[in-house]
């Protein structure tokens, strides 16, 4: 209730950050898109109901939105089914889903919002039987449902950081280091297992370009797979061509590889790219400056927050904007395989901006009713 509120605790420092990035994307995405103001205008009406967004979430209890839990990861599924079945086919993938009255939306960006509510209303519930094998099972058929809908759209790089953001919720609820020490003991080997099937195309949850750009990063030097590596060898160029203090920004040089049209999806997955060469070595730093103090922001909520649910919600909120932007910037810098994934608050894209702060409105809701509060 919102007497329990202390408004002392209010972390306009996070809202600053965030905003900060929104500012640098903006003019970042003003040049990748060419000065096109409709795309400029749509993100810029994307941050502002996010922001509106996240302001009222952050006045509305937690606990509250937990109770709902049910209701919302039934939600998750019947909108990730109904993409399948009456999806925008694009580009190879069905994804988005058209909503009257609302328009065009990604409902996998929203589920990833939606998981990181359910599993801290669960783990919490169960905390004291977490690493009961019964409990564990559950959590993992209830998380596998979400995931293998979004496998089948296909999406495996939102896969994979759902993936990640369960592990990490379900560490920090606290999973006993048995089952993490026999979890490493059977993914390690079955990781080499995973590359040497591929190359033989025997995994049959991967399309033929998603096997193609994984063996393409563990083989570069192989001419079968070197039409997978264009994307991400042209944004290692741009990045570096950058040097220290970048082109600038809505540049007309020939030399710049962004107006030469050699780098794809600038708006979204390799915007990144386009951040290195037009603000240079020092934007770069900037921009991974702010991505670490959010983190750090939100991570110190969680070890403040009042109890699981609360601490749990920060946690994958962390990993979610930890682990996004750091899948964006290695595929960017070629450290892994070519996957797309938005640069939080600065990639072009409604879905994830508007999921992003409705998880940061939870965020600063549990910095209201930190436990040392008076």
């Amino acid at each position: 209730m919102l007497f329990n509120y202390d408004f002392r605790y209010y972390n306009i420092r996070l809202l600053i950050e965030i905003m900060l990035l929104n500012v640098i994307g903006v003019l970042v995405l003003r040049s990748a898109s060419n000065m096109d103001n409709a795309v400029v205008t749509k993100q810029i009406i994307g941050i502002a109901a996010g922001f509106v967004l996240a302001i009222g979430l952050s006045l509305i209890d937690y606990h509250k939105i937990a109770n709902l839990s049910t209701l919302i990861y039934i939600g998750c599924v019947v909108f990730l089914a109904a993409v399948l079945l009456f999806g925008k086919f694009v580009s190879g993938a069905t994804r988005w889903i058209v909503l009257p009255g609302i328009g065009q939306i990604q409902p996998s960006e929203f589920t990833k919002i939606g998981l990181i509510v359910f599993f801290s209303w669960y783990f919490n519930k169960y905390q004291e039987r977490l690493n009961q094998p019964v409990v564990l099972g559950i959590s993992l058929v209830l998380f596998s449902v979400p995931v293998l809908l979004i496998l089948a759209e296909p999406s495996l790089s939102t896969s994979i950081i759902i993936i990640l953001i369960f592990l990490a919720m379900l560490y920090a609820a606290g999973l006993s280091y048995k089952w993490i020490g026999g979890a490493l003991a059977v993914v390690i080997p079955a990781g080499a297992l995973f590359v040497y099937l591929l190359r033989y195309e025997m995994i049959p949850f991967l399309q033929g370009y998603q096997a193609n750009r994984i063996l393409a990063f563990v083989f570069p030097t192989d001419p079968r797979y070197q039409d997978s590596n264009m994307q991400q060898d042209n944004s290692l160029i741009a990045i570096g061509s950058g040097q220290l203090m970048g082109k600038g920004l809505n540049n007309t040089t020939i030399a710049s590889v962004k107006n030469g049209n050699f780098l794809s999806q600038e708006q979204t997955d390799f915007i990144f790219a386009v951040i290195g060469e037009e603000l240079g070595f020092r934007g770069v730093m900037i921009v991974l400056g702010l991505y670490f103090v959010i983190i750090f922001e939100i991570i110190h909520l969680a070890s403040k927050a009042r109890d699981m649910t609360g601490r749990l919600i920060c946690v994958g909120m962390a990993a979610l904007i930890g682990f996004q932007s750091f899948i964006n910037i290695m595929v960017a810098t070629k450290m892994m395989p070519n996957t797309g994934q938005p640069l939080p608050f600065i990639s072009a894209g409604i879905s994830s901006l508007l999921s992003i702060y409705i998880g940061i409105g939870l965020v600063l809701n549990v910095g209201l009713q930190r436990r040392n509060a008076h």
